[in-house]
Order: C-alpha cells, then sequence, then structure tokens
C-alpha cells in the first residue's frame, strides 16, 4: 500500500474558484485535487483530501493522520491559521510532519495575516504560487 499524504483544507476553501478568483486563482479544491492525485501517484503516494469549515474537524483528522500513520499532512488552514491555538497545540502534539500551505503570500497581505500559528508548528511553510503551493508541498512530503 502507498504511503498516504492527508491534505486537509480549512474554511471556505469549498469556495475556490469562485471566491476572490484575483487572490485564489480559478482552480477549485476538485482540479487541485486532482492534479495532486496524479502526482502522488507518479511518486508512489496516495492522497486523503478533505475540506471542513469547522476547526475541530481538522484537529480530529490530523489525530486520524498519525494514528494511521500517514507520510505528512499538508494542511491549508485558511483563517484559521492567524487564529487557532488549538492547530497548534494538535500539531506540536502529533508526531506526523505538516507542512503549512497557502494559495496566497500572507505576509503581502492585511496585516492580521502576517502571523501563523500553524507556522510556528509546522515543520515548513510553501505559500504564493498559487494551486502550485501544494504541488510544492506534495514534493516536500515525498522527501521528508
Amino acid at each position: 500500500m502507498a504511503d498516504t499524504i492527508f491534505v486537509l483544507n480549512g474554511p471556505n476553501l469549498n469556495m475556490l474558484g469562485t471566491r476572490e478568483p484575483e487572490i485564489y486563482g480559478a482552480d477549485t479544491l476538485d482540479d487541485i485535487a486532482g492534479q495532486l492525485e496524479d502526482r502522488a501517484r507518479e511518486l508512489g503516494l496516495a492522497i486523503e483530501m478533505r475540506q471542513s469549515n469547522h476547526e475541530g474537524h481538522l484537529v480530529d483528522w490530523m489525530h486520524e493522520a498519525q494514528a494511521q500513520g500517514a507520510k505528512a499532512i499538508l494542511l491549508n488552514a485558511a483563517a484559521f491559521t492567524h487564529t487557532s491555538a488549538a492547530l497548534y497545540d494538535t500539531i506540536k502534539a502529533i508526531r506526523t510532519p505538516v507542512i503549512e500551505v497557502h494559495l496566497s503570500n500572507p505576509h503581502a497581505r492585511e496585516q492580521f495575516r502576517h502571523a501563523s500559528y500553524v507556522g510556528r508548528a509546522a515543520r515548513g511553510t510553501i505559500a504564493g504560487f498559487g494551486a502550485l503551493s501544494y504541488m510544492l508541498a506534495l514534493e516536500a512530503a515525498a522527501r521528508i
């Protein structure tokens, strides 16, 4: 069985493709999932792609990723990035490496987006490259 990478997505990412495309691009989350699945197969990996608008789901899914022995977690926590001590605590509590992912560059946006609870605990961060951010994060996950 292939190593699995959990790809967890937070609030409003279900709206990709229609939500502020000038910031987030025209790709939907399903488009990104398809691209990730194709590349993951080439790398001998499997993808478990999920999205929720609820913080607790992200916490539960990170626990599940560890329990299932996932190779890594790609986490786009969206707005929870800047507010969630719970996500920070979860990343610190699990052994599964977490890579923070963002479509946009939070540091080039509003001041409140410059702080990242997720980034303080994650193995690394890839941001600012649109849908390519996910692909770059997958490449990194394959190598750790």
